[in-house]
């Protein structure tokens, strides 16, 4: 049967003694190894106190600085930037319910520009560039400049827009394309409707800008693409707009193809 030594117990032959002596050995260098460590850090620690000191201090500071700025600055800023789009987006919305050209044209340009003393799209984007509301300004500015027919500012406006939102994104990736579609730079407009499908796949964003892409591919006489994302709207998304109204389109499509 083993036996077993109690922890503690005096050693009583020679193997036991040898044994407890190394025990010791081995513990005590352990402590003086741990005793040299802690020296060494003691002593790193008061050699660079001034220095650990300062870092500590601008830590603090950087965090207390950026809680400061976005409480002091940045949050009014946004508030300040939100009311004055509020009355921008009134115009804006009117605007495309309004079935008089000239009176679109009119409120889509006070929406641009702002009236009354209230700023406009434009100059939110400008004044308010670090806010949500600044960034958004630039999107309603490139989505009027392309209803009122000028094109390169509403790529130039929509090309500054980044949202978190990935629907308003898609929108402003595919009104890129419709400007460029309509500057009749075909390629350019095929690439952003492509972009715009592959944003982000849902059955509202993503067959409408395949369609798109579509009949620019047609028009471009890239039988291929057309043909690949018709049927792709056939098959993925048959209860859309978009897949109600392609068949001349694809019929069209693939006799090019042949």
């Amino acid at each position: 049967m083993a036996t077993y030594q109690k922890r503690g117990g005096k050693p009583k032959t020679k193997k036991e003694k040898q044994d407890k002596i190394e025990e010791e050995s081995t513990t005590a260098e352990v402590f003086n190894t741990l005793d040299e460590k802690a020296s060494k850090t003691e002593e790193f620690v008061s050699k660079y106190q001034n220095v650990i000191v300062g870092v500590i201090v601008v830590v603090i500071l950087v965090i207390l600085g950026f809680l400061g700025y976005n409480k002091f600055i940045i949050q009014p800023q946004q508030e300040e930037a939100s009311n004055e789009l509020n009355q921008s987006q009134i115009y804006f919305d009117t605007a495309l319910e309004s079935t008089n050209p000239v009176e679109r044209d009119s409120l889509f340009n006070i929406a641009i520009n702002g009236a009354q003393g209230k700023f406009g799209f434009v100059d939110i984007a400008q004044e308010y560039s670090s806010t949500k509301a600044g960034d958004l300004a630039n999107y309603y500015a490139g989505i009027s400049y392309l209803n009122i027919g000028e094109y390169q500012k509403a790529i130039e406006y929509l090309e500054k827009f980044s949202a978190d939102d990935e629907i308003i994104a898609t929108f402003a990736i595919g009104a890129i394309g419709d400007a460029f579609l309509q500057l009749e730079q075909e390629e350019d407009a095929l690439e952003y409707f492509e972009k715009a499908a592959k944003r982000k796949d849902n059955n509202y964003t993503t067959p409408k800008y395949l369609f798109k892409a579509a009949l620019t591919a047609i028009q471009l006489d890239k039988a291929d693409k057309a043909v690949e994302y018709l049927e792709t709207i056939e098959e993925k998304y048959p209860d859309s707009e978009e897949a109600k109204k392609l068949a001349p389109y694809l019929g069209k499509a693939q006799a090019m193809k042949s």
